[in-house]
């Protein structure tokens, strides 16, 4: 007898990787409703699909499309009258700028001017109301130009500019970076001046006994006008005034700053210095208080602290 040969089950087929998603997959697969569908083939069947068979809609449709092209050959014609009515506006608000920008630019030439008069004026009086100090009256107040043997020294930022260590500023926070700051440049005018220096120019501005140096921001202003580094600091003072500043403590200031900070400076000597007149002085006048003015102030403190 025949041996039967063991029956084998048909093995399932695989499962679908995206079986656990019929809905999404029911989505994608059928992305047309199904309504829409029947409509569609409904219309195709009755012969309504595609343009309008009655006269009436084919009126309507052409209708709108006359409206249409109205519509934009109106805004083009619209377009094409206004654009030389534009242009004309256009043309004159830009000669009316002009015109402006003329007329500031001759009452600026008017001011310039006029600052220079009052310069001169005001240097005239110095000279001549000094006594026998009006040479170095002028010269202290920034009255003349000055020219002479001298320094010549250059403050600029940090190549890098970051956090320093601990340095004379007496502070590691944020604000003690290598940026030269308005109190830096301070210590150095002080310093040339306290060295022997009769006159001082930074970038180019002459510096007076009233002059000062502030910052705004990350700018440092000199009588209120910005500078930017390299900080070029001009000294006319002597052939000595190197020596003495850098022997001095705000020299030796300036060499720590470079050491802790990596701020970078020169200084080096001139033989000839040339410094222009301060661009504006303010002159002032003091009278001397007469003697019996005087004592009638004494009398009357006297005659107060009496019947206190």
């Amino acid at each position: 007898m025949s041996q039967q040969p063991p029956v084998r089950s048909t093995p399932s087929p695989p499962r679908r990787p995206d079986a656990s998603m019929s809905l999404l997959t029911n989505v994608m697969e059928h992305s047309l409703d199904d309504g829409y569908a029947e409509a569609a083939a409904r219309q195709q069947a009755d012969g309504t699909a595609g343009m309008p068979r009655t006269l009436k809609t084919k009126l309507a449709l052409a209708a709108g499309l006359v409206l249409a092209a109205a519509v934009v050959t109106l805004g083009a014609a619209n377009a094409r009258i206004a654009a030389p009515v534009v242009a004309k506006e256009r043309q004159e608000l830009v000669e009316r700028i002009q015109s402006e920008t003329a007329d500031a630019d001759a009452l600026e030439k008017d001011v310039e001017a006029l600052s220079s008069d009052v310069g001169e004026r005001q240097r005239k009086a110095l000279e001549e109301h000094g006594g026998d100090q009006g040479a170095l009256v002028a010269l202290l107040s920034g009255a003349t130009p000055v020219e002479g043997p001298g320094v010549k020294l250059v403050v600029d930022d940090a190549k890098e500019t970051g956090e320093g260590a601990d340095g004379p500023r007496g502070s590691s926070g944020f604000s003690d970076t290598g940026r030269v700051r308005d109190r830096d440049m301070q210590r150095v005018v002080n310093g040339l001046w306290q060295s022997g220096a009769e006159a001082v120019s930074i970038n180019g501005q002459r510096l007076t006994m009233l002059s000062a140096i502030r910052a705004a921001g990350d700018a440092i202003l000199v009588d209120n006008k910005p500078l930017v580094p390299p900080y070029t600091v001009l000294a006319v003072g002597g052939k000595h005034l190197n020596t003495a500043f850098n022997d001095s403590a705000d020299g030796q200031y300036l060499h720590v700053l470079q050491e802790s900070y990596g701020i970078r400076t020169s200084i080096s000597d001139q033989e000839e210095v040339r410094l222009p007149a301060a661009p504006s002085l303010i002159v002032r006048i003091a009278q001397p208080q007469a003697a019996d003015a005087g004592k009638g102030v004494a009398d009357t403190q006297k005659t107060e602290k009496g019947t206190s």
